[in-house]
């Protein structure tokens, strides 16, 4: 049988002469723990920052595919999550360098996309074989590379 909390306890108070000079099984103990509890506490402050800069991180994504969502009025769309229940997930899609695109949006950043037409989830049909298509970080490289030559290429040298 496990002992109680109690005689727990009584085992890590110092008592008698070994305690009153900081020595002994038990004074080595109460260290031990305090040293424990020391870095429980420096843990919680980094996984309380972590926390707090992952919630950030998140907010900051949920501004910026808003703001991706009013250039792409037209083909912009939130849907519900097809494995989502009421009050879940969604899902932003929309067309870009002649793909579609998605991304799950939390139920708490829904507001965020007010601006963006609603939508019933449809039924993607699925592809046929043919070229390897890039999965979407590899198509979103290409196509920011792609659109920043068109710029470069379309925009006059300045005047000396």
């Amino acid at each position: 049988m496990p002992p109680s909390p109690l005689r727990l306890l009584a085992l890590l108070r110092p008592h008698g002469r070994t305690a009153a000079r900081g020595t002994g099984p038990h004074h080595r103990l109460a260290l031990d723990l305090d040293d424990c509890r020391r870095e429980l506490a420096r843990w919680q402050r980094h996984a309380d920052f972590y926390e707090r800069e992952l919630t950030r991180v998140s907010r900051e994504r949920a501004h910026l595919l808003a703001w991706l969502a009013a250039l792409h009025p037209s083909s912009a769309v939130v849907t519900p999550a097809a494995d989502a229940g009421p009050g879940g997930t969604h899902l932003l899609r929309l067309m870009a360098g002649e793909r579609l695109l998605s991304w799950r949006l939390p139920s708490a950043d829904l507001p965020l996309f007010a601006h963006v037409r609603y939508a019933e989830p449809t039924v993607v049909p699925p592809r046929r074989e043919g070229p390897r298509i890039p999965d979407q970080a590899t198509h979103i490289r290409h196509h920011t590379r792609l659109l920043a030559l068109e710029e470069a290429l379309f925009t006059p040298p300045p005047d000396p």
